[in-house]
């Protein structure tokens, strides 16, 4: 009977410390930053760059199948990315669809963010809204909720005088605490690694991966995706540019 008692308790013991393992396990597990999608759901493929991706060859990033680029071009009030006017001609003459996007910085006036993004900008050809990528990694953490998006805001009131349409990038973190319940009229394009990101209406672009390879560029890459197919891509595009200006006065 002893006998049988022990050999319970080891079982019951062996159980709970394999049970204490998977839950340390799901805490501390890093999630890999890369979802694979479903193309026949999403077919239209998207990276965004900046200078830390180095010299691209935009005509083998087009002939690899992507449909749009997103380019760094500002951050803060005065940073202009070195590449930008590189990398918008070049995408330009390989055919892919042109966006640009500016990193907001907490610490920096929203208004003028906006205006250096305009200059940088300005007179360009683009097919895509201005994107506001807004993160919490990389910005100082003394400034309330209500500050920060007060200067998105005022970001947003700069970008759209200049008759640009505007999109915000922000991962699911900053979507609960900057555009939920403050800026929800505005089109999101979340960063996520769970599948599906979100709910269908919340998001309107999808960066699902920060480990893809994609043929001209030297490394890893983010990949996105927009929410539609091909058709739905072409008729938002349509809208965009109806009420795109390139010239900012």
């Amino acid at each position: 009977m002893n006998h049988a008692r022990h050999i319970a308790i080891g079982i019951i013991a062996v159980t709970a410390a394999a049970i204490f393992a998977v839950a340390v396990w799901r805490v501390t597990a890093t999630r890999r930053p890369h979802v694979e999608v479903a193309r026949e759901r999403f077919p239209v493929v998207g990276v965004d760059l900046s200078a830390h991706n180095g010299d691209v060859d935009f005509d083998r990033v087009a002939a690899d199948g992507v449909d749009f680029v997103f380019l760094k071009a500002t951050e803060g009030v005065s940073f202009k990315d070195p590449k930008f006017l590189t990398n918008h001609l070049a995408a330009r003459q390989s055919g892919v669809k042109v966006g640009a996007y500016h990193f907001f910085r907490f610490d920096c006036d929203g208004y003028e963010q906006g205006r250096n993004f305009l200059e940088t900008v300005d007179s360009l050809s683009l097919d895509l809204p201005l994107a506001i990528d807004i993160e919490e990694w990389g910005n100082p953490a003394d400034y309330t909720t209500d500050e920060i998006v007060s200067n998105i805001r005022g970001m947003i009131f700069a970008l759209e005088g200049g008759r640009h349409k505007v999109i915000l990038y922000t991962n699911k973190n900053g979507y609960s605490r900057f555009v939920k319940g403050h800026l929800e009229e505005m089109p999101v394009w979340v960063c996520s690694f769970t599948n599906p990101p979100m709910p269908s209406d919340k998001w309107l672009l999808w960066q699902h991966s920060h480990e893809s390879h994609v043929d001209g560029i030297k490394g890893n890459v983010d990949l996105n995706t927009f929410n539609g197919d091909s058709i739905s891509w072409n008729r938002w595009l349509s809208e965009i540019n109806d009420g795109l200006s390139h010239t900012i006065n």
